[in-house]
């Protein structure tokens, strides 16, 4: 992919890891690590988990980037 797609899915697993590490720990949950929310877990064989959180970090990083922009030109 190119490097807008991994910056997208840099901003995604950033935006998924500080939203999951605050849930997890109010929750009192196992929490994960950034690596996952980045590429997924590691000793997974499912689809999901390969090819999946990275697509979820694309649209999570485009959505927040889109919401900072708006906020940006609107203040």
């Amino acid at each position: 992919m190119g490097i807008g797609a991994e910056i997208f899915n840099f901003i995604g697993a950033v935006v998924r890891w500080t939203y999951g590490t605050i849930w997890r720990t109010i929750a009192r949950e196992k929490k994960f690590t950034f690596k996952e929310y980045l590429k997924g877990p590691n000793d997974s064989d499912d689809w999901f988990d390969f090819a999946g959180h990275e697509s979820v970090n694309r649209i999570i990083g485009a959505g927040f980037l889109m919401i900072i922009i708006y906020l940006t030109m609107k203040y």
